[in-house]
């Protein structure tokens, strides 16, 4: 099935992360030019030899999601490098710690708050007025089926997935009439470093294997994580023409059997 990603133009926050290079490869292996932030110059230099992509077509970027004008820099040079935008993946995150509410930190709720939420509010800001001038485009939001499950302890993040998934609805509603189709996908755990932070965060110093039997042993398919491609996939699609009559939707990858949105 053609996508028609061919040399579209793609912006990825958090390129450098497990869920975020899967996304950058996935899009390059689809023929889009991908430009992506990450907080370390190192990191994109270690990432771009791997991605074996044709020249031109990739490009990394420093930035820091928590501060505006970075983020709206990453918008400015990905543009000026590759001459437009047409999609956009707000893929860069925080897990948080867990803490019940009397323990809470409010610079810890504040800094969840600002990559889950505020950064992805103001990629849209800055990247909206390109795709609203060309009257096309994509915006796939990574958000987490924490978007609908809500976990004792664990309040500042999923808020957070919860207020995601209700920015990134009220932005479909407004750009979907210019002709821009947004949409959000929400994955379980993911086998990647985060998780096994979350893994240590949750239950100290529980064997890996034993903590994903704990967290994936009620899906309905293989008792496990989902892997990073799997989750890259979704955002592909969505970002696809093939799903330009799709907006305002939260797409699970955890295997379980959920209810409606």
């Amino acid at each position: 099935m053609d996508l028609k990603l061919k040399d579209k133009v793609v912006l990825v926050t958090g390129g450098t992360g497990g869920i975020g290079t899967a996304i950058v490869k996935a899009f390059l292996e689809e023929g889009a030019k991908v430009a992506f932030s990450s907080t370390s110059q190192a990191k994109i230099d270690a990432l771009l030899p791997t991605l074996n992509a044709p020249e031109g077509s990739v490009a990394g970027f420093v930035a820091d999601m928590s501060v505006e004008e970075q983020i709206k820099g990453f918008v400015e040079a990905a543009k000026a490098h590759f001459g437009t935008i047409d999609i956009v993946v707000p893929n860069a995150g925080y897990e948080g710690k867990a803490h019940p509410v009397q323990d809470m930190d409010l610079p810890l709720f504040e800094k969840t708050y600002m990559l889950n939420v505020f950064s992805v509010m103001l990629m849209m800001k800055y990247a909206a007025p390109t795709l609203i001038e060309k009257k096309s485009g994509a915006i796939v939001v990574v958000a987490s089926a924490a978007a609908y499950e809500p976990t004792a302890g664990n309040s500042a993040y999923v808020s957070s997935k919860y207020a995601v998934a209700g920015l990134t609805k009220c932005v479909a509603l407004e750009l979907g009439p210019v002709g821009v189709h947004v949409n959000y996908v929400c994955p379980g755990p993911v086998d990647t470093p985060m998780m096994l932070r979350i893994e240590k965060d949750f239950f100290g110093d529980m064997p890996h294997e034993e903590a994903m039997a704990l967290l994936a042993g009620q899906y309905a398919l293989d008792k496990r994580y989902a892997k990073p491609e799997e989750v890259a996939t979704a955002v592909v699609y969505l970002s696809s023409e093939v799903s330009s009559h799709t907006t305002g939707m939260g797409m699970h990858v955890d295997s379980k059997v959920s209810a409606p949105n």
